[in-house]
């Protein structure tokens, strides 16, 4: 498979072939929900936590004799039933990641970069990279390249101009390849690739 080749100003400047394995590999919905779940879980903190009625604080007195006062038993003012006491089947801190077979995962991201192609939404361009860590750059080259809208620039390899240049600006996000997820690429409208990223994913996706 060959994708065209664009300048920093958007101008043609050639082909380059690609693997079909990766660029050009059939839509399968299930395998892209399952790495979307599996990444969204495994991004969770699960530091929720309620008190029980052991953990709430009071005194352990109880509230009132057993019988004769025309009111309910009540054996512990941290009782659930009451406000302030504790919390029946309450949150606890808990790990909400699983393992999911790499396999799936990377045919994931095959799938959703081989979709992008197929929408032709994506941008390969020889080289990105700019001379100076200013915004306005940044904007200026996604506009010349026609990557307007919310954008995944993957780069062989992220320096420091590329990084402060692109985090200021709303729905552009500057990623290394091998650090490439299903979670980035489906919010992508446009996914903006170099040379060396392509080589790199060819590498890591093979």
């Amino acid at each position: 498979m060959e994708l065209s080749l664009v300048s920093k100003d958007g101008k043609k400047s050639g082909k380059i072939s690609v693997s079909d394995n990766i660029f050009s590999v059939p839509e399968n919905e299930p395998v892209v929900h399952s790495a979307l779940v599996w990444y969204l879980a495994s991004r969770r903190r699960g530091t929720h936590s309620s008190l029980t009625k052991g953990e709430v604080a009071g005194s352990g007195v109880k509230p009132w004799r057993q019988k004769g006062t025309g009111r309910a038993r009540v054996g512990t003012a941290q009782s659930p039933l009451w406000r302030g006491g504790g919390v029946i089947f309450g949150p606890k801190p808990r790990k909400y990641s699983y393992n999911l077979p790499k396999k799936v995962r990377k045919l994931a991201l095959k799938v959703a970069i081989s979709d992008k192609v197929r929408n032709k939404k994506v941008k390969l361009v020889e080289k990105i990279q700019l001379e100076n860590p200013k915004t306005k750059e940044m904007i200026a080259f996604l506009n010349g390249i026609g990557a307007e809208g919310k954008s995944l620039v993957i780069a062989g390899s992220v320096d420091r101009n590329l990084e402060l240049s692109s985090r200021n600006i709303s729905g552009v996000k500057v990623s290394a390849a091998p650090e490439i997820n299903i979670h980035d690429l489906l919010g992508a409208e446009w996914l903006v690739l170099d040379k060396s990223a392509v080589d790199k994913l060819q590498e890591v996706l093979k």
